[in-house]
């Protein structure tokens, strides 16, 4: 969870012709699948897949992602570019110590990936749903781990499999001192 102090701003309403302000406002905030699915609702787009996002879409996230109850949207425009910096950082912050090798390169194309098809994941590998609150980064490196740790060893080839058998075979011949 990333919690920020946006500092209050001064606005004027033409209409009454007066200046308002607001208070320094605590907000906590949480990268989540809930997130990620609200924000979908609205957007009817994958989150994860749209790479250039606009500022709109970008502060509506942000919105998507505040878990402190009865903010008013005006405190939202109080963010300032640093504290934009540092909630980048938070959602791209892996979360975990967890490194995975990317050895399945396999080119194709891919699905998009949705909110609806990350808790597909999570059902088909038994993921509790408490797990749909955590840092998404940190939900989608235990996905792949159950998906690595569930997929069968892959077979050697018989190449390979010749191969290691004649290097068991001269340890043991150097070891019990055979020719």
């Amino acid at each position: 969870m990333l919690k920020l102090i946006v500092p209050g701003i001064e606005m004027y309403d033409e209409v009454k012709n007066e200046f308002s302000y607001t208070k320094d406002t605590v907000i906590q905030l949480e990268h989540s699948l809930v997130s990620v699915s609200k924000w979908e609702s609205k957007w009817k787009k994958s989150f994860l897949n749209t790479k250039n996002k606009t500022n709109l879409e970008m502060l509506d996230y942000i919105k998507c992602m505040c878990i402190t109850q009865n903010i008013a949207d005006d405190v939202f425009r109080g963010l300032t570019s640093e504290q934009f910096e540092i909630i980048d950082s938070y959602i791209n912050d892996p979360m975990t110590a967890t490194k995975i090798k990317d050895d399945n390169n396999k080119g194709g194309p891919k699905d998009a990936i949705t909110s609806e098809l990350i808790y597909y994941w999570m059902i088909s590998l038994q993921i509790p749903m408490e797990c749909q609150k955590w840092h998404l980064n940190r939900l989608l490196t235990l996905i792949n781990v159950c998906n690595i740790k569930n997929t069968p060893p892959k077979k050697m080839s018989k190449s390979d499999l010749y191969s290691r058998h004649r290097s068991v075979n001269a340890m043991n011949r150097a070891k019990y001192h055979k020719p």
